[in-house]
């Protein structure tokens, strides 16, 4: 379980000092930066387009691992390839042809990652998980940060199941914290995505509150 990656999602970050808060959360040990991009149509609402998602290229040392919450998708892949994402991850819900979505991610040089609604079974990746390099489970309905952790964890149990020995990380996305992060790592989860448990308390000025926050998230399922 050690290998869990955590990645702070920096819709809990300080909107006027992006560079500093995505040095400083690497600083205290962020394994990935989660980059929410939402569009006001596929969810209710606007965050990040590609200028910005490339502003914040040059802060991130780790991976910028970046979830589209948008749709259609397709039409945007190169120009987040061109802003700097290491990975790319589209909703399975947002367009008809996800075979196509992923190979194009892959295609632009970028890892491919899926993701599931909540209300969305894990049976609906099983002939994708060839192409895919993430899947990311939501335990939130998408949209805004700071909601209710769902509990997904049979969902979580099953996709491990169904990747097997294919190299596929499992994200989880939502209400992350001490309290639920045991519950999803114990599941089979790789990657946890935490925004406001991440950055709570702290700021530029404080960034140890962050490392402590992390370090709890840690502690919570060593």
């Amino acid at each position: 379980m050690g290998d869990v990656k955590i990645a702070p999602s920096i819709l809990s970050a300080d909107f006027a000092n992006f560079g500093a808060e995505i040095r400083a959360i690497e600083d205290q040990g962020a394994d990935w930066v989660h980059v929410d991009v939402m569009d006001g149509h596929f969810v209710p609402n606007l965050t990040f387009g590609p200028p910005a998602v490339k502003a914040f290229r040059p802060h991130v040392k780790t991976v910028m691992d970046v979830h589209l919450m948008i749709s259609p998708v397709d039409t945007y892949i190169d120009a987040y390839a061109e802003a700097g994402a290491d990975v790319l991850t589209a909703h399975l819900e947002a367009g008809p042809h996800p075979h196509r979505t992923l190979q194009a991610i892959r295609g632009a040089g970028m890892k491919a990652g899926i993701a599931l609604n909540p209300g969305t079974p894990a049976e609906s990746v099983e002939h994708l998980l060839d192409m895919a390099d993430l899947v990311c489970v939501m335990t939130v309905n998408p949209g805004f940060g700071g909601q209710t952790f769902l509990d997904m964890t049979a969902k979580v149990a099953k996709l491990r199941e169904m990747i097997g020995d294919r190299e596929v990380l499992i994200e989880i996305d939502g209400g992350v914290d001490p309290r639920t992060a045991p519950l999803v790592v114990g599941a089979g989860a790789d990657v946890l995505v935490a925004g406001s448990a991440v950055f709570k308390g702290g700021s530029v000025d404080t960034p140890e509150v962050y490392g402590e926050n992390m370090r709890a998230i840690r502690a919570s399922y060593a």
